[in-house]
């Protein structure tokens, strides 16, 4: 069995609303994430993909519960966790005043890849993701279609063991689409351990090893595909979503 890379017990991350007062955005999510696998996190907007997502990764602080990331505790050791981390999604910053190639050595360099070996990462992945026509151009002078090559470069610039990926088609034409799939199951066949968000169910089919179905910030079920299919009877990814979906409203 391969090794255990992201282990998630009970976190749960409340916000104060003013007019519904306390709000639990994510409610007792347990997980865990073996490297070599995709890991999907499936869920309507809003179910609480992206709160779970961000503090895993140290950008929140959770109120409750704890998360390891190849062996490093989240809330301890941040700046390893960080280390260890590539982290994508529709927002990924990118500096307009930098070029596609400077962006890549950047990102690189502060996230600690070794110096000596910086030139040989960049150009792989200039051409890994067909950016070597733009290598060269700013930031600010791409289309949209060449900022998301660039954007998913720069999570993998310093070639981290755990990738999360948030909604990483959103807003994306079919072929680029297709293209930062692919890119996914490549970093999953080389051996990394990857986490989807997604609510796409035709992605989270194709993709996931593992689907972790999340509403109302809580973990309704988490399985292969196969197995979801056996527990409900259901054959359809959105079928199965449903099943659970409605299970939790009808409060079973």
């Amino acid at each position: 069995m391969s090794e255990v890379t992201v282990k998630v017990s009970g976190h749960t991350k409340l916000f104060h609303d003013e007019s519904r007062g306390e709000v639990r955005a994510v409610d007792g999510v347990s997980f865990e994430v073996q490297a070599g696998t995709i890991f999907g996190l499936l869920g309507a907007n809003g179910a609480g993909k992206t709160t779970t997502l961000r503090m895993l990764s140290t950008v929140l602080r959770p109120s409750a519960g704890t998360a390891t990331v190849m062996g490093h505790e989240v809330t301890r050791d941040p700046r390893e966790v960080r280390r260890c981390l590539g982290f994508h999604s529709a927002s990924t910053a990118l500096y307009p005043r930098l070029t596609a190639r400077e962006t890549l050595e950047f990102f690189a360099s502060v996230n600690g890849y070794p110096a000596d070996r910086l030139s040989g990462r960049v150009k792989g992945l200039v051409e890994q993701l067909g950016i070597s026509a733009f290598a060269e151009v700013r930031v600010d002078r791409l289309s949209s279609g060449m900022k998301q090559k660039v954007a998913v470069a720069r999570t993998l610039a310093h070639d981290p063991p755990v990738l999360i990926f948030d909604e990483p088609t959103v807003g994306l034409d079919v072929l680029v689409a297709l293209e930062m799939q692919e890119v996914i199951r490549g970093q999953r066949d080389q051996g990394k351990t990857v986490i989807l968000s997604t609510h796409v169910m035709s992605e989270a089919e194709k993709l996931c090893d593992r689907i972790a179905i999340i509403h109302a910030g809580r973990l309704l079920a988490n399985d292969s595909l196969e197995g979801l299919r056996s527990a409900t009877g259901k054959h359809y990814l959105e079928e199965v979503f449903v099943h659970y979906v409605k299970g939790l409203a009808a409060g079973e």
